[in-house]
């Protein structure tokens, strides 16, 4: 398959990505999770994540005041004691553990539901309105959108899932240990050249000053993370798209010997994906002497923190041991930002590539491109109507190098009419089909077509969907709505009698059948459909000649149907006799 200049999407990746601000970012967001048909289901989840959530804190707080009894039993060689505490642990840690089972299967659940709303609404918005075809045309962003609809996808909804309960449990464990810390170490008294000092909530300024340390330098080692990873992700997007495109052409490829050339490109992306992996690995690298380094530190910070006290006989050993592991509670609940740093900037990458994605479709609605001034209206009257109509070949930032028109003035094509449009050396009258579709908006004037669903346009490349054959031959409509019989008919007429028998057999039909092949298979589309209008571009090009009769017979046959053909066909010419029309260049 080739394709024209225009035909081509503009390339780009993360270097020209258009930027939002995070607010709108999580504006887009918020309005994407509030309009889905899964939010109630997920607001429920949540509740309930909530709700075990403060029963694991609390449990939490059990185990911590299980320290005190515990360790002084074991101070003092109480050995009833010490297995009557144990016995303690296990209620506790048995509760604990079920509800970490249930923590767990609550978020599972709830970053399933959060990836099937967001994904089925950008999928929605993505293919709706023939957005994904102008975002193509108009835009770096819609070169290679796959992988904002299903890794990106994924990714955000993943994380954003545990990211938020993560931050919900630090945040509670936080407020729970915080007032425990605050009431253990308001007795601390330390020693200090002979003097008593007392210091209200010592234990909770010592773990306030280290996570806040840990935490600024982490920000200041690990920002640079949310830029290489959206990079990092608009290059691994490439080189999807380079293998997707290969594997779609490799009957072309191996023909042309250009496997070393496919080879080459293929590793150059490759080349640009290891690049940006290599950043991410010394920038992860540098921010973990930072997260490793407090984490070891935390082992020991605080019962050198308490030991003061401890020293000096104002806190038992059971008090240390509990004032200890508070300690650890509170830091870790404070330093969750810092644990959690490159996941953030990971997520904050993802949540960019998503919103843009969106925002930029969203954008379609309320803005048209430069240079997009052609008009389609729809008409009640069945008819076509061409007023005014140039076409801008070349686009280029509002300013267009290359035009051409209509020769004859302003004309008008009938019900039931049949017209040919050829055209000057040069032309490329694909634009002329692609205007008259919707699809290509830049030039000037107005197009009159008749009412959507009364018009069906057949490209010279016909797509031909994995599926079963009757379902390609109804598409886009449902297969339902037609007997075997008329599925058969249909095929017959068109010359595919064999396969009339393979119509429930699935495959890659674009691949089986050749190009003669499918375009019969169109023609076996419409005479099930029967439109009220038919525009083709240049169908009966390259084809066989006993294939070019058969189909330029049946489309005599076409009563009361309007036709239109866009190109140079004899056969159409001879059989039909059309209306000619004339596509000329603006000097």
């Amino acid at each position: 398959m080739t394709t024209t200049d225009q035909d081509k999407a503009p390339a780009g990746g993360s270097d020209n990505q258009p930027e939002i601000s995070f607010r709108r970012q999580l504006s887009i967001a918020w309005h994407s999770f509030w309009a889905t048909a899964v939010r109630n289901r997920v607001l429920g989840l949540a509740a309930a994540l909530l709700s075990v959530i403060l029963m694991s804190t609390y449990g939490q707080v059990l185990l911590n005041r299980w320290n005190v009894p515990f360790y002084n039993a074991l101070e003092r060689r109480d050995l009833d004691e010490f297995i009557r505490q144990l016995g303690v642990f296990a209620m506790i840690a048995g509760a604990l553990l079920v509800i970490n089972v249930v923590q767990t299967w609550l978020s599972q659940m709830t970053a399933l539901y959060m990836r099937e709303g967001l994904s089925r609404d950008v999928i929605d918005q993505w293919l709706t309105d023939r957005r994904a075809y102008r975002l193509s045309v108009s835009s770096p962003l819609g070169v290679n959108p796959d992988q904002r609809l299903h890794e990106d996808a994924r990714k955000l909804a993943e994380m954003t899932t545990s990211l938020s309960i993560g931050l919900v449990q630090s945040t509670i464990l936080l407020a729970s240990f915080i007032g425990v810390l605050w009431q253990i170490s308001s007795d601390f008294t330390l020693e200090i050249a002979g003097h008593a000092i007392s210091i209200p909530g010592y234990m909770v300024w010592g773990a306030l000053l280290y996570a806040g340390l840990a935490s600024l330098l982490s920000q200041a080692v690990g920002w640079p993370l949310t830029r290489l990873n959206a990079d990092r992700y608009a290059r691994e997007a490439d080189l999807r798209f380079s293998l997707m495109r290969a594997n779609e052409n490799l009957e072309a490829i191996a023909l042309a010997s250009g496997e070393a050339t496919e080879r080459r490109h293929i590793h150059e992306d490759l080349d640009q994906v290891l690049a940006k992996i290599r950043q991410l690995a010394g920038a992860l690298t540098n921010l973990t002497w930072v997260t490793a380094g407090f984490g070891w530190l935390a082992l020991i910070v605080p019962t050198l923190i308490a030991s003061p006290a401890y020293f000096a006989g104002t806190v038992t050993f059971g008090g240390l041991m509990m004032a200890a592991a508070a300690f650890t509670q509170v830091y870790a609940a404070l330093r969750w930002y810092m644990d959690n740093f490159g996941a953030i900037a990971d997520w904050k990458a993802t949540l960019l590539r998503v919103t843009v994605f969106k925002a930029a479709l969203s954008d379609m609605e309320d803005r048209r491109p430069d240079g997009a001034d052609i008009v389609l209206q729809p008409s009640d009257q069945g008819r076509f109507a061409f007023k005014d109509v140039v076409i801008c070949s070349r686009p280029q930032g509002g300013v267009c190098e290359s035009l051409f028109r209509i020769a004859e003035k302003d004309p008008e094509v009938k019900h039931g009419e049949r017209v040919m449009f050829n055209g000057d050396p040069g032309v490329n009258r694909k634009l002329l089909f692609n205007a008259m579709a919707g699809l290509w908006p830049f030039g000037s004037g107005t197009i009159t077509v008749p009412a959507d669903g009364d018009v069906l346009y057949l490209p010279q490349l016909e797509y031909l969907p994995e599926g079963k054959l009757r379902s390609i031959l109804a598409y886009p409509v449902a297969s339902a709505g037609f007997t075997d019989e008329q599925l058969a008919s249909a095929l017959t007429s068109v010359g595919l009698e064999r396969l009339v028998v393979s119509l429930d057999q699935r495959a890659r039909w674009d691949r089986m059948l050749d190009r003669d092949e499918q375009m019969a298979l169109a023609f076996a589309s419409i005479l099930l459909r029967r439109p009220r209008a038919i525009v083709f571009n240049d169908v009966l090009e390259g084809l066989e000649p006993e294939t070019v009769a058969r189909l330029a017979a049946l489309m005599a046959e076409l009563q009361d149907i309007t036709l239109i053909y866009i190109g140079r066909s004899e056969a159409y010419l001879q059989t039909l006799q059309p209306r000619l029309l004339h596509l000329e260049r603006v000097s």
